[in-house]
């Protein structure tokens, strides 16, 4: 028997809605087809992070309580409008992956299962220059939001003491990112630079509160600044993402005076398309500006430390301090 399905009008598409009443987030028993709506009510928002992007897709295709799918490739069935994007990961390897375009590519993903989007910090004009520096607030243990927001202030102001604007977001979960436009002048390697040297200036100005060390047995209960985040195939959830869990929350941009008072829980996925209508994209400013990445990379060469491990599954970079834990590092 064939299963149930909808058909939407998303701009000058036709997406098909299969099982569109399959619930996806049990806690307030959202369905499929409003996961596909949401996503396009919000859809002009969305595509300012994700447009002309090489984009991954976390699916949950039995909703939430299931397991991930975290999909890096391009399904090869896919409708002829949809597009796809060379990319290269740091072993090597290539890729075909999705590139959003448009509004309608979101709804046929969230028909896939597609909760989360992650998309790169450069564009498919340019896939090894980011025009994104990203800084993503993620409390530890011990900690929460409350700090994560502190944090985040610290950030507006040594930004704003170089003349540059931040896009504040509630992650989804307990912490903030922050986009900063940047021009697509430096590569991967120098962006990640940047936003080292940011975080170890965040670091200095609130030592109890927040912390750069990679290695978890050194944090404490502080506020980790993640800027691996910005190194080569790493990827954050995309501003009006949905986050996979059983309430839908979402991934929402805030401006900074909300920041002071917000709630994160108060974001899901049925309160945000209302706020949505009622404001517009509070980040609709986000691409007006592009900055210069040069004073924080002069903080970054000053600064006898160098560089900081990269993830584990990177090659072994250049001028990279040893990758083992310091408790298991040989004396």
């Amino acid at each position: 028997m064939a299963s149930p399905y909808i058909e939407l009008e998303v701009g000058q598409r036709t997406v098909k809605v299969t099982n569109p009443d399959k619930v996806y987030f049990p806690e307030i028993g959202a369905t499929k087809r409003e996961l596909v709506e949401y996503y396009v009510s919000v859809g002009e928002g969305a595509l300012r992070g994700l447009r002309d992007r090489p984009t991954y897709i976390k699916r949950h295709p039995d909703g939430v309580l299931n397991d991930a799918i975290y999909q890096k490739r391009l399904p090869a069935k896919r409708p002829e409008w949809v597009q796809g994007v060379t990319v290269r990961f740091p072993s090597g390897r290539t890729a075909e992956t999705l590139l959003v375009t448009e509004v309608a590519d979101l709804a046929w993903c969230a028909n896939l299962g597609t909760i989360d989007f992650h998309p790169w910090q450069a564009r498919a004009a340019d896939l090894a220059h980011p025009d994104e520096l990203r800084i993503d607030i993620d409390p530890q243990p011990g900690t929460g939001f409350g700090q994560a927001r502190e944090v985040a202030f610290v950030v507006r102001d040594v930004l704003g003491e170089l003349g540059i604007t931040g896009f504040p977001k509630t992650s989804g979960s307990r912490g903030v990112h922050i986009a900063v436009r940047v021009r697509p002048e430096w590569d991967f390697v120098q962006v990640r630079y940047a936003a080292i040297a940011l975080a170890r200036e965040v670091e200095r100005r609130a030592p109890d509160l927040a912390t750069t060390a990679w290695w978890k047995e050194e944090r404490g209960e502080r506020v980790f600044i993640d800027f691996n985040q910005n190194a080569l195939d790493r990827t954050v959830a995309a501003a009006y993402s949905i986050r996979a869990r059983p309430h839908a929350p979402v991934s929402t941009p805030v401006t900074w005076d909300e920041l002071s008072e917000v709630d994160p829980a108060a974001f899901d996925i049925r309160t945000v398309p209302a706020r949505y209508a009622e404001l517009g994209d509070v980040h609709a400013g986000l691409d007006d500006e592009a900055y210069s990445l040069a004073p924080l990379l002069e903080w970054f060469h000053a600064d006898e430390r160098g560089d900081m491990p990269y993830p584990p599954n990177y090659p072994k970079m250049p001028g990279e301090p040893k990758r083992v834990q310091p408790s298991k590092a040989r004396p």
